[in-house]
């Protein structure tokens, strides 16, 4: 038998194995999903969720996006922009989060954010596999963090560039929170993972996003909860050795586009119309002073009237993130 045939034939049978793995996503227009089973872990079984939506026009190019805590991937219109501008889309579902959420499970539970790092070499390993040879890594907020931190300790990863869209670098407190009573929690947090320091939180973020109330946007609000879930040691441990950790020395040598709004807003149990245009989850000042020292190519921008998640604001501001994006981008693969 012809050679060439027996290959052509291995290769049809390999991308029909691997389309055959991906089912209908919950968003439906042509997003697809892929549940990957991970393993075990202190709580049981685990997956991840990889969602995809394939350009009609040939491309070996790929956005990975991550989202941020207590979150899931939604927001289709991101999804759909990057695919216009010539990216096959795909984002992740970590452990225990949306898609990925087991009945056994506390959701968003880690004891350390290492724990993900499995989850997006997998994604990575199929995304290449599915034919692409350039990959940028999106993050927002917690994903932000993640895919840093992720970075930094993988610096041989098949990454040729990095959008950070608010990312969690530091913690948003006073000095008491942040200089005394934060690193305390996460020394005790090695030692004591399960104890739950905080319940609940402010629904006002959610409040902002959601169609219900003052925002444009629909989501599951089991996997997307507007007063939060209950917060263990043993995740701000996670979050505070991950941020500290690149505060002290980061050196990403891929090109970085560091987003985030213009200006930050006290968050109150009071609605003020000043939560519609600034970010009321982390201080800007921070996201910037840390931001612009994770390597020696970073582009910051900050973004009038934006929100927390950027890509979640009102038109003007969301408009302005997308020319950002897409503008850095067209620089970086002309």
């Amino acid at each position: 038998m012809n050679r060439l045939f027996i290959c052509g034939v291995v290769a049809f049978l390999l991308v029909f194995t691997a389309n055959a793995q991906y089912v209908h996503d919950i968003l439906g227009d042509n997003y697809q999903k892929r549940t990957i089973e991970m393993g075990e872990d202190y709580e049981g079984r685990i997956i991840c969720t990889l969602i995809r939506k394939l350009s009609e026009v040939p491309t070996q190019q790929a956005v990975l996006y991550i989202h941020g805590y207590n979150d899931y991937f939604f927001q289709s219109e991101l999804g759909d922009s990057i695919l216009l501008h010539g990216y096959q889309f795909y984002a992740l579902d970590l452990r225990k989060y949306g898609r990925s959420l087991l009945p056994h499970q506390d959701a968003f539970y880690c004891k350390s954010l290492q724990e993900y790092f499995a989850d997006i070499d997998t994604a990575l390993t199929i995304i290449r596999q599915e034919g692409n040879k350039k990959i940028i890594l999106m993050g927002h907020s917690t994903g932000g963090l993640i895919s840093t931190y992720y970075l930094k300790h993988h610096p041989n990863a098949p990454i040729d560039g990095l959008v950070l869209n608010s990312p969690f670098l530091d913690w948003n407190f006073g000095w008491l929170m942040e200089d005394i009573v934060l690193p305390t929690v996460s020394f005790l947090g090695n030692y004591f993972p399960e104890w739950i320091v905080q319940s609940g939180g402010n629904p006002s973020y959610a409040y902002s996003l959601l169609k219900d109330f003052y925002g444009e946007w629909t989501f599951n609000t089991n996997w997307k909860m507007p007063f939060g879930h209950p917060k263990r040691a043993g995740w701000i441990h996670a979050i505070h050795t991950a941020q500290q950790d690149l505060q002290e020395n980061c050196t990403i040598h891929c090109p970085i586009l560091l987003l985030s709004s213009l200006q930050s807003y006290p968050e109150s149990k009071i609605w003020h119309e000043e939560y519609m245009h600034s970010d009321i989850v982390l201080s800007v000042d921070d996201i910037q002073k840390f931001g612009t020292r994770l390597g020696p190519n970073v582009t910051a921008k900050c973004i009038n009237g934006g929100i927390h998640d950027l890509f979640l604001s009102q038109k003007p501001a969301r408009d302005r993130a997308y020319s950002l994006l897409f503008s850095w981008l067209q620089r970086l693969y002309p």
